[in-house]
């Protein structure tokens, strides 16, 4: 059974930073995608990075590039997500998931991924 769980969310002040981790289980994909995904209130979900297993290549929504940073220590089985210089407009649930059909360097294909943590709260104050 595919499990991701997500950690390290919290409430920061603007201009602070959080690390998000997303623990993953369950599955042997040959070549797939971890991606960081968030929802604010009333809004629709939206990509925000994602990382290959075969080879690292990265991709970022720009509203955070040079803000955000996605990594994997594939010996955990966990991506993270180091969030600095956070805004309020941050604010939303963030969610990690995988896409089995492989990484993407031209979009965050929110469509094709299906399985999904149950996300962690991020709260940026003013």
């Amino acid at each position: 059974e595919v499990q991701l769980v997500e950690s390290g969310g919290g409430l920061v002040q603007a201009g602070g930073s959080l690390r998000l981790s997303c623990a993953a289980s369950g599955f042997t994909f040959d070549d797939y995608a971890i991606g960081w995904f968030r929802q604010a209130p009333g809004k629709e979900r939206e990509g925000v990075s994602a990382i290959s297993s075969s080879d690292n290549s990265t991709i970022y929504a720009d509203s955070v590039k040079g803000r955000f940073t996605i990594s994997s220590d594939n010996a955990k089985n966990t991506v993270y997500l180091q969030m600095n210089s956070l805004k309020p407009e941050d604010t939303a649930v963030y969610y990690c998931a995988v896409n089995r059909y492989g990484f993407r360097d031209y979009d965050l294909a929110i469509y094709e991924y299906d399985y999904w943590g149950q996300g962690t709260q991020v709260t940026v104050s003013s």
